[in-house]
């Protein structure tokens, strides 16, 4: 048995990048793994309750990415806590001991001061997920405390005994700035790349409420953020309007609030100037079938990531998909199917884009590359990530 913890993804139904990794490995794992959290209340680590597995089971994405704890649940814990006042059990809850911990969450520094209880309950490898080193790189387009949060983060991967980055480009990100600061003996790190959720595509027999029928529809899946970089493509999009170019424009994600209010108020200005454009936040996984149904192709325009999982569900729905041709994005865009660009600013994107409006060929040559293609499910990712973590050599379990 394997822990695998959970302690923000089981108290929120948001769906972003990391929460669809983490839900991803625990549905793969399955009986394999112990779902657990550290609970604030309690002081200490233990299993899941019924409302949080639900929360990690729901299918209706939540508007917001922060986690709750219902009052009843602070209570208890509370007084669970102070009912074991003057003893030492820091993993309460946790009666068995595991073979191996899988931290898929880029977790707070609580959670951090509490790893060395939870080590102290398994007897194998404990590894730790890597996704990008975005709030170093490009602090500007980060939330103030992930940027502050960061570089402690970092030091606190180093008491794992192995980390998986999501790409070439994350491995590379994090080795480099452990030898930045002076780590001459890391733990082993590896680059795995992420799986998707295997979708057959689907007709687009739902349609598109709010786009023009028989209209060519441009897709862009992702959190509305800074560092995804909205805010050129609507510039881009403006500028093609301008010149006449039909098309509709969809965009599906959550929108952060403290980085995205460019995008936010970009969106709300072509809306009142009447250009063919749609926002619909977060969707449930039919509407964003739907979706991709009845888009002509997508557009993922960020400058910054560990991966792009839209890039790849894209193709895997042999939607072509224009993005960044470097970096974690050039990873994966190899294989064909994308539209790469050396820039990602309004001007590079609306180029691509018009160069696919105007030439059905092209965008169909690049449906084909997208359908050829062979893109790793999440089952086959969950296998790989065991795999790897059985092969390492446990270190030592730290002091609580």
């Amino acid at each position: 048995m394997l822990f695998l913890d959970l302690t923000h993804t089981s108290h929120t139904r948001a769906r972003t990048g990391i929460q669809r990794v983490t839900r991803a490995i625990w549905a793969g794992l399955g009986a394999e793994a112990q779902p657990v959290c550290h609970d604030p209340y309690l002081d200490g680590w233990r299993t899941l309750d019924p409302w949080e597995t639900d929360n990690l089971a729901a299918r209706t994405p939540a508007s917001i990415r922060s986690g709750k704890w219902p009052f009843r649940a602070r209570l208890r814990g509370n007084l669970k806590r102070l009912a074991r006042r003057g003893s030492q059990q820091g993993c309460t809850g946790l009666r068995d001991v595991a073979q191996g911990l899988i931290v898929p969450e880029l977790f707070s520094s609580r959670v951090a001061r509490a790893l060395p209880r939870l080590f102290s309950a398994v007897s194998g490898p404990k590894i730790a997920l890597f996704y990008d080193a975005t709030p170093l790189t490009h602090p500007e387009f980060t939330p103030p405390d992930m940027v502050s949060r960061f570089p402690a983060y970092m030091q606190d991967l180093l008491a794992f005994d192995g980390v998986a980055a999501i790409s070439a480009e994350s491995r590379e990100a994090l080795l480099g700035y452990w030898n930045w600061v002076g780590i001459r003996e890391p733990p082993a790190v590896t680059a795995i790349p992420l799986g998707i959720a295997r979708q057959e595509p689907v007709p687009d027999t739902l349609g598109n409420p709010g786009i023009s029928p028989g209209t060519p529809t441009i897709l862009c899946v992702g959190t509305i953020e800074g560092r995804k970089n909205h805010a050129s493509l609507l510039e881009a999009c403006e500028r093609l309007w301008a010149r006449g170019l039909v098309f509709d424009l969809r965009l599906v994600g959550l929108a952060q609030k403290e980085t995205g209010r460019e995008a936010l108020s970009k969106i709300a200005a072509l809306k009142l100037a009447g250009r063919p454009i749609r926002y619909d936040g977060p969707v449930d996984d039919a509407e964003l079938e739907a979706a991709y149904a009845g888009c002509s192709f997508t557009v993922y325009p960020s400058f910054a990531e560990g991966f792009g999982l839209p890039v790849l569900e894209s193709l895997a729905r042999e939607k072509p998909c224009i993005c960044l041709g470097r970096g974690a994005l050039g990873e994966a865009s190899q294989g064909g199917g994308c539209r790469t660009v050396g820039s990602v600013d309004a001007t590079a994107l609306e180029g691509a884009i018009a160069g696919l409006l105007g030439d059905p060929a092209e965008l169909a040559r690049l449906g084909l590359e997208a359908r050829a293609r062979r893109i790793k499910g999440w089952d086959d990712y969950v296998r790989e990530l065991a795999g790897w973590m059985g092969s390492l050599a446990v270190s030592p379990i730290p002091k609580a």
